[in-house]
Formats: C-alpha cells, sequence, structure tokens
C-alpha cells in the first residue's frame, strides 16, 4: 500500500485550496487521504481555534470530492499544532495510500493507526497512561505491517488533558490526579512519549516517580499533542516496510540542542539521501518532503555554556521563544521555512534538544 506525500501551503487561516488543487489534479482521490499533519497559525494555545478551521476546512474538502461518509472522514487523523512563531510558515502535509506495492528489496514510507483503550483522568502523568499508549504504539506498528520496532521513525500522538470538568468527576470516585490543570498538557505528552519509548524498546518500563522528571529517559521518534478533543491515545505512525512502493522513505536523528543543525542533516541521511559532511540546503535538490521535529528550552537555562533567559520571560512564554529559534534554524537548514516544529517535548529528545523526522522524495 503506496502512500504519497505532499507539502501544502496555508494561504489563509482556513484555507485549504492546495488540498483541494491535489485532488482535483487526478494525482490523488479524496478517498486514498489516510492523514493530515499540519502547523496553524494561531497562539498554539488550548483555546486556539485557528486548529479547528484548518481541521474543518480539510475534511469538507474531502467529503465534498469522495464518497465517504461523515464518520468516515472524522475518524481520518489530522494533528494540527498552533503557532507559526519566528519564521514557521502555515502548512499541511498530507498523506494518501493506494493499492499500488513496489520491490521486496526497497524500503519504502508506510503509515499504521490505532486508539488506545480509554485514558481516564487518574492516568495522565502515571503508568496506567504509559501502558495503554505502549499497547496502542504496538497495535499501530501491527496496521503499518511492521515488525521490527527499528523500522519505526516517527509516531505522532494525540491524547487527553486535564480539565475542570474531568478533576471533578476523577475526584467524584474518590480519585486523584497527578498535576495540575495547566501543567496536564505537557504531563500527558511526556507520559506518551515514555508509552512510545516502552513499546519500541527505547527505553525499560519507568515508575511513576520518573514520568517528567527523569528527562534521561526519552523517545527519538515521538511527537505528542494534547487537548480537550478525545479521551483515547490517537496513534499514528510512520516507518519504512519492503514491498511497500512509492518513491518516500523516512528516517529520524536527534537534535541534541537548538542549534544542532547537524541533527536535521543526519535525519535526513537516514531517510535515504546522500549528503556530503558539512550539507547546506543546496545539497538536498528539492528531495526533503518536510521535517517534523519536536523542542523545548533546556530546563537549566544554558545554550552551549551560554546564560539563556526565555524561561524567565514573563512577557513571552518560552515555548515560543524555542519554537522560533528551532524554527529558524530548521529554515535553514532545508531552505524552507514550512517547517512542523511542536513544543511541550518532555521524554521527546534529549533535554534541551528533540526529535527531528524527515521525509524524502527517492524518486521513481
Amino acid at each position: 500500500m503506496a502512500i504519497k506525500v505532499k507539502k501544502i501551503e496555508i494561504k489563509s487561516v482556513s484555507d485549504a485550496s492546495g488540498l483541494d488543487e491535489w485532488v482535483k489534479s487526478g494525482d490523488v482521490s479524496a478517498d486514498e487521504i489516510v492523514a493530515v499533519i499540519g502547523k496553524t497559525e494561531g497562539n498554539g494555545g488550548v483555546n486556539d481555534f485557528t486548529r479547528i478551521l484548518s481541521d474543518e476546512a480539510y475534511r469538507r474538502v474531502l467529503a465534498n470530492h469522495g464518497t465517504r461518509n461523515d464518520a468516515e472522514i472524522k475518524k481520518i487523523p489530522m494533528v494540527w499544532s498552533g503557532g507559526c512563531d519566528g519564521v514557521i510558515t502555515p502548512h499541511a502535509v498530507a498523506f494518501a495510500r493506494n493499492d499500488e506495492t513496489g520491490p521486496n528489496d526497497e524500503d519504502r514510507l508506510v503509515m499504521g493507526t490505532a486508539m488506545s483503550a480509554e485514558l481516564f483522568p487518574e492516568d495522565i502523568g502515571r503508568i496506567a497512561m504509559v501502558e495503554k499508549v505502549a499497547n496502542a504504539v504496538r497495535a499501530a506498528m501491527a496496521d503499518a505491517g511492521i515488525e521490527d520496532s527499528k523500522d519505526v521513525h516517527y509516531v505522532q500522538t494525540k491524547t487527553p488533558l486535564l480539565t475542570v470538568e474531568t478533576v471533578q468527576e476523577a475526584h467524584s470516585r474518590g480519585l486523584s490526579v497527578a498535576c495540575e490543570i495547566h501543567d496536564s498538557m505537557g504531563v500527558s505528552n511526556g507520559t506518551t512519549a515514555l508509552g512510545i519509548a516502552v513499546a519500541l524498546g527505547e527505553v525499560e518500563m519507568p515508575t511513576d516517580k520518573d514520568i517528567c522528571r527523569n528527562l534521561d529517559l526519552y523517545s527519538a521518534v515521538a511527537s505528542c499533542s494534547s487537548g480537550v478533543e478525545l479521551d483515547q491515545a490517537q496513534i499514528v505512525l510512520f516507518g519504512n516496510r519492503k514491498g511497500a512502493g512509492g518513491n518516500y522513505r523516512i528516517g529520524h536523528a536527534v537534535m541534541k540542542d537548538a542549534l544542532h543543525i547537524d541533527g536535521i542533516y543526519d535525519a535526513i541521511r537516514n531517510a535515504g539521501l546522500d549528503l556530503p559532511e558539512r550539507a547546506r540546503a543546496e545539497d538536498l535538490n528539492g528531495r526533503v518532503i518536510n521535517c517534523f521535529m519536536k523542542c523545548e528550552a533546556d530546563p537549566e537555562a544554558r545554550l552551549r555554556g551560554r546564560r539563556q533567559i526565555m524561561l524567565d520571560d514573563s512577557d513571552v512564554h518560552h515555548h515560543r521563544h524555542s519554537k522560533g529559534a528551532v524554527g529558524g534554524v530548521a529554515a535553514a537548514a532545508i531552505g524552507d521555512p514550512a517547517v512542523f516544529v511542536s513544543v511541550d517535548a518532555m521524554h521527546q529528545g534529549p533535554k534541551g534538544g528533540g526529535p527531528v523526522i524527515a521525509i524524502v522524495d527517492m524518486g521513481d
């Protein structure tokens, strides 16, 4: 089942004309679209309505041109990350799957999805959530036809966070929650990342005390997001598999810190492109579809020995500082400001750094 991938610029808050044009071109059908991952131009917070507008616009295109009903279209995973700080351009990457296959000696991009068991408010930040996410990641691997966890290069998730209502519901059952409501987005992301790491054999099963504290434990392929839209973990998993067909491969590496541009090129090499030792954007020849990365301010407020002040800034949240900085490094690396950079990266790459995933076009 070959995957096609296309980066689409979002020209206004609710624009989906690029997806509409791709479907109308005949290169793909609306019914072949199986996932969308994108950046929108809002504030990136819980109340970022631009994510909703993009989601509605993209699903509307699929409804207008395809045969799937509303319930089927609603199940298509679409992950929207708000906040285009610095030079980041709003965009989406759409994934389409057809029935083509390819040579059994060539690894090509595949995708699998799964939903976890229900996540209760008392699970967030605790081992119960790690276990439920790990089981769902294993199910997504099976859905993608991937047997070896080393062939997994990107796991994008969406999980629930705490609200006043869900905390009250847990208390009504005599149960406690692991964190404050305003901390639950990061805690949900971090706990999910540990579930991914456990499923893929990157770390052993942690303890409750490790969660969001022992930052030496992390996944190198996790990109985790959370919100109020669901009460399960939604898993979208990408890797390479022989015989899958298509022109695309995926790879990953890590940025050791916010300036580690070589980590981006290492991910591109891991995806299959040969690059010189000191690579530049001009060496990519338009073969990189996109890079997806997570970042976070170093909790020690240092960068290559220099003092950093983003954690002390009362006017601009450190998430926006780090996203803008890493977005600039990534845009320079690939020569394109339409890059996917997301924050709240606990247990997603090393502290102060983060995972980098690259999808490349290997040619016909």
